[in-house]
């Protein structure tokens, strides 16, 4: 298990006794205008962020918060160790999951042209939704008493770690860059083998064919969910919960609907982006 992870299933073991003492408005602290969780991070985490030097051959999987990451994660792990370029310890070392707390809030904390980067988008709606849940299931996290109260803080950014459309724009500035990759949550869950192939030819990795089936049956969402009390605890019921594509049509109102579908032409529309998420695809009734 890697130190972060441990890190991570500590915190939110503890909370689960501690949450009651501690008021709504403690959980969490402003940085830079961003919100934060009080419990996995702190002002002089972030700050000292800024003079982070990454190396050469370090990966830095980036995604907003329900977009996938762990899922991501455990893929790129797999295919390294399989690909067998690195020993496991030095496996972990390259993945910037293993630095505290994945906490790489904007590019510009480091120079995007001496790492390789890894960018995991997934469509706002079921992002908006899968962020729901389990902002009300993390004890580290104050609670929404309504999807509608939720809904206007996610439109408005005022959730831990921010924005996801400014997060996005963000990373719109560096897409052609030849050192990233962009790959969707959407894809991947259409067909797992032929994204990882593409991450596997972005990083330098060469499989075979069984061996890339065999990573695909390994870290499906239903296998992961299976062994989550044992990867991850109590946190593990919290971070697997349904795993699908278009479960946003149970929430969302027509009116949420369009609000959405108007930020996001608004912030990103036309944009390679944009293109790659599939909006009308995904996201259109």
């Amino acid at each position: 298990m890697s130190r972060n992870r441990e890190r991570v299933i500590e915190v939110v073991e503890n909370s689960f006794s501690e949450n009651e003492k501690t008021s709504p408005e403690d959980l969490l602290f402003s940085y830079d205008g961003i919100l934060y969780p009080a419990a996995l991070s702190s002002p002089e985490t972030l700050e000292a962020l800024k003079s982070f030097e990454t190396r050469s051959n370090d990966v830095i999987l980036a995604g907003y918060p329900k977009t996938g990451t762990n899922w991501l994660e455990e893929m790129v792990r797999e295919i390294e160790s399989t690909d067998a370029k690195y020993t496991e310890e030095e496996m972990k070392e390259r993945i910037n999951a293993e630095k505290e707390l994945q906490m790489f809030p904007r590019l510009e904390f480091g120079d995007p042209g001496v790492f390789e980067i890894l960018l995991l988008l997934r469509n706002p709606k079921d992002t908006a939704v899968s962020y729901y849940h389990f902002y009300n299931n993390m004890p580290v996290l104050p609670s929404f008493a309504t999807w509608d109260e939720y809904f206007a803080a996610f439109m408005s950014g005022k959730l831990a770690w921010g924005s996801y459309f400014d997060h996005l724009m963000e990373w719109n500035r560096y897409i052609d860059h030849e050192r990233m990759m962009m790959i969707s949550y959407e894809e991947l869950k259409e067909n797992p083998v032929l994204g990882m192939k593409k991450i596997a030819a972005f990083f330098g990795f060469s499989l075979s064919e069984e061996e890339f089936s065999r990573i695909a049956k390994k870290t499906s969402f239903q296998a992961m969910k299976e062994k989550s009390k044992e990867t991850h605890g109590k946190f593990g019921d919290i971070l697997f919960r349904k795993g699908v594509v278009g479960s946003w049509r149970d929430l969302f109102s027509e009116a949420q609907n369009e609000e959405m579908d108007q930020k996001f032409e608004e912030c990103i529309g036309g944009t390679i982006l944009a293109m790659k998420i599939k909006y009308d695809v995904y996201c259109k009734t």
